[in-house]
């Protein structure tokens, strides 16, 4: 194994918190009801448009719903740093690949801007490279965004591994023909990953640590 391509919400970062604060304020300041926590966890991992889609009443006019996306675009950069950690080990896992010789990429449904900012906020220098969602490419669990990494990365399928945390994860790594570890930390329980397709999972950092170095 040459390289490890991490997925980023649920994965390297606890971003759960912000990005209920922010999709909550565009709610609130559009008259709307606000969504819980774990509402808001589980329409995570397809990107900011499918997020307010899924928090909007349902019936929503499409004039209401662009006003939320709108203020959720504009309040998310601006916040997204209040709340959102790494999770326990990350950073060390991320030091211990790179001692070792081995690439690492985030690759995000988040906006490409986004991506870059919160990698260079929590983990500067840790990335060799950050691929966020772009004009015109599809979204996970398209290959894409994947194969841009793998190309900036220098490396071929069968030299990476996928880390994730979602069933998008699983379809992700399967569409782009990627051996996959599956953490159990983050935005989906365990039994629906499983439905999902994903066979190999890591309870905590040190686990997975330990598969990705005997990789």
């Amino acid at each position: 194994m040459k390289a490890v391509i991490f997925d980023m919400d649920g994965t390297i970062l606890d971003s759960l918190d912000d990005l209920r604060d922010s999709v909550n304020h565009a709610l609130r300041e559009n008259g709307l009801p606000e969504r819980s926590t774990k509402e808001v966890r589980a329409f995570l991992g397809k990107g900011m448009v499918y997020l307010v889609n899924k928090c909007v009443p349902e019936g929503t006019d499409p004039e209401t719903e662009s006003r939320v996306l709108a203020m959720h675009k504009e309040y998310y950069p601006l916040h997204c740093t209040e709340k959102t950690k790494p999770y326990p080990g990350i950073c060390e896992l991320l030091r211990s690949l790179k001692d070792a010789g081995i690439k690492t990429a985030v690759v995000s449904n988040k906006t490409d801007e986004n991506v870059h900012r919160l990698a260079k906020s929590y983990f500067d220098g840790l990335f060799t490279v950050a691929v966020g969602a772009r004009e015109g490419v599809p979204r996970k669990p398209s290959p894409e965004l994947v194969d841009i990494a793998l190309s900036e990365l220098g490396v071929s399928k069968s030299e990476a591994v996928y880390v994730g945390d979602s069933d998008i994860d699983v379809a992700t790594a399967k569409n782009s023909e990627l051996s996959m570890v599956t953490v159990l930390w983050g935005f989906r329980d365990k039994p629906e990953l499983i439905e999902a397709g994903a066979e190999l999972f890591a309870k905590d950092t040190e686990e997975l640590k330990e598969i990705l170095l005997h990789e």
